[in-house]
């Protein structure tokens, strides 16, 4: 209950309820853009400091080898449930894969402030797991989707591109080539900014952090809720306005979301790692991409419907991790710790 009734939370709850009420309000493009980069910066930033003050240790590499498997794993069930029970072809499954594999920056941010308030903090390095986690589901998404062929489905990719270019440029300048849907998740504006940041805190450690510290700890909280309050927003307006969603996807996505977490935490647990950070992998496993799985899938998969994973990660599982899945993750790492 604590956790429910966090600012955080409590913004993210206003910006769904004044959906559903047709309020007009609204956070301009630019502003939230504004927000997210600072939100991305200061994330990366203080896990390299956390990084720095700890150093190396097996913990750190224990944690990062579990969230590259996790990553490798986790769309496999993702993508059979999509087809079991979504009832889904494999195009559209493979897709669905890969939004469920990858992880959502925006929970994890926002899971490591709540663990932060709640008095478990999780360890810095995993910021850098989290970075890690991004790409890796995304290919076996893609690999699912075009019957086991991540050649073809490069190739595809490339070749959209290069097309939509040459209609739009000319033929002439086509060749300047198209972003693989590997290269696309490696970089992606938040992974950059967050690995960026990350290495920044690192090298300048908590001295050097001290100078920029009233900017990047002092207003976190703050911008985190103008930030949820707009995703409240979005996620709401997204879910009244799908068409594509049924019973049985709705709580396919609840379902992932659940699953998913427990295994992360269960798996942190059992390699050690300290409650929050185990609760960190579980809110991890538990998300799902809405930012770069999407890019990645409208190169490589041009003709799925791209909605359909979208509004299942944004409109369902994003809403359900935040008011549930985070609670959740964090008092069963607790129990289990």
């Amino acid at each position: 209950m604590d956790t429910l009734f966090s600012p955080m939370i409590l913004f993210f709850v206003l910006g769904a309820l004044a959906a559903l009420i047709r309020s007009d309000l609204v956070i301009p493009e630019a502003i939230s853009k504004a927000v997210a980069l600072y939100l991305m910066a200061a994330i990366g930033l203080k896990g390299g400091v956390q990084l720095s003050e700890s150093g190396y240790n097996t913990d750190l590499l224990s944690a990062g080898l579990a969230g590259l498997a996790l990553s490798l794993l986790l769309p496999l069930p993702a993508f059979w449930i999509a087809r079991a029970v979504g009832r889904l072809d494999r195009l559209n499954a493979g897709a669905i894969a890969a939004h469920y594999g990858s992880v959502s920056v925006v929970t994890f941010v926002t899971g490591i402030e709540v663990l932060k308030v709640a008095g478990l903090p999780a360890d810095g390095y995993m910021v850098a797991v989290m970075a890690l986690m991004e790409a890796p589901a995304i290919l076996v998404g893609l690999w699912l989707a075009r019957s086991g062929s991540l050649a073809g489905a490069t190739h595809h990719a490339a070749e959209v591109k290069i097309q939509a270019q040459g209609q739009s440029q000319g033929q002439g300048v086509a060749h300047a080539g198209a972003k693989a849907p590997l290269t696309e998740a490696f970089t992606n504006g938040s992974i950059v900014l967050l690995s960026g940041s990350l290495l920044i805190g690192f090298l300048v450690g908590k001295q050097g952090f001290s100078q920029v510290a009233p900017l990047f700890e002092g207003g976190f909280r703050g911008m985190l809720c103008l930030f949820l309050l707009d995703m409240g927003l979005l996620a709401t307006r997204q879910l009244l306005k799908s068409r594509s969603l049924t019973p049985a996807l709705v709580a396919s996505a609840i379902g992932m979301a659940l699953l998913n977490g427990t295994v992360g935490v269960l798996v942190g647990t059992a390699l050690g790692l300290q409650p929050g950070s185990a609760a960190a992998l579980g809110i991890l496993a538990g998300s799902a991409s809405y930012i770069a799985a999407p890019a990645a899938v409208r190169l490589a998969l041009p003709q799925v419907n791209l909605g359909l994973p979208l509004t299942m990660a944004l409109a369902v599982t994003f809403p359900f991790n935040l008011l549930v899945g985070i609670p959740a993750y964090m008092a069963l790492a607790r129990a289990l710790g």
